[in-house]
């Protein structure tokens, strides 16, 4: 990959598409991992506002910490990035208290986790109606194409995504030519939802670099018979979250009215 091309060509994307929306800038949401640090500081090299949002909800104190380094970093970088903390660790506790919980259910803590990151979408999307922003997406192709690793109207809830086309190993070959903290580059990644250490690995069960083996054999026609193993299982693996998350990277379905139905 040609790094300083692609980070140009990404930069001049997002100052195109923003000026021709007649847009001032760009909201982030900064979570401590190596997606957002690459997306804000491409949106900073653009020379458009950029606002970085800090939104902590019970959050582990290696990420807010991680955070908190990538845009100090930036703001001496760029003159043109500022920031805010939004604390929503109470307000995620308030809408709780509204909603029925039910105990020992399986699927509780998932729908929380997944409230985080809606409540999370709002905020963003708060700022930028104040300031005319664009909502800057973080995620990279294995999340956004293969698996569906992320939120629906949550994390996935944005106005233009600027490395949804990058693997998760060229989102690390640009972070680390753009710059990017060591300390992000080094951890490992997290979605920052469950208020623990836990990782993307964890919670998917294969690492990015093995997901991205099984999209690009799922993209050259392979399948789960042409593998043994370890291959095998992870391409199984593949495959079934690919399946599974297709209602988030499909347009919603619309129910067509028949026109004689209409009359």
């Amino acid at each position: 990959m040609q790094t300083q091309k692609v980070v140009d060509h990404i930069v001049n994307w997002l100052k195109d598409y923003a000026t021709n929306a007649r847009m001032s800038g760009f909201v982030i949401g900064i979570s401590g991992g190596v997606d957002s640090a690459l997306t804000s500081t491409l949106c900073a090299k653009t020379g458009l506002r950029v606002l970085c949002i800090e939104m902590p909800i019970h959050q582990d104190e290696r990420q807010v910490s991680r955070a908190k380094e990538h845009i100090n970093q930036l703001k001496k970088r760029f003159a043109n990035v500022t920031n805010l903390e939004v604390n929503l660790t109470e307000t995620f506790e308030e809408l709780k208290k509204a909603l029925p919980i039910v105990e020992n259910s399986e699927q509780l803590n998932l729908s929380l986790a997944n409230t985080r990151a809606r409540l999370r979408m709002s905020t963003l999307y708060y700022f930028a109606g104040l300031h005319k922003y664009l909502v800057a997406g973080t995620g990279n192709k294995v999340e956004d194409f293969g698996v569906g690793f992320y939120t629906k109207y949550g994390d996935g809830g944005v106005d233009l995504s600027p490395i949804a086309d990058l693997m998760k190993s060229d989102v690390f070959k640009l972070a680390s030519a753009v710059g990017v903290p060591e300390s992000i580059l080094n951890a490992a990644p997290t979605d920052g939802l469950w208020g623990d250490d836990r990782t993307d690995e964890d919670q998917i069960g294969a690492s990015y670099d093995q997901l991205e083996w099984a999209m690009l054999q799922d993209e050259n026609g392979h399948t789960a018979n042409d593998f043994n193993g370890e291959q095998a299982r992870v391409f199984k693996l593949y495959k079934k979250l690919n399946t599974a998350n297709l209602h988030k990277m499909n347009p919603i379905p619309v129910c067509k009215i028949p026109v004689n139905l209409k009359k």
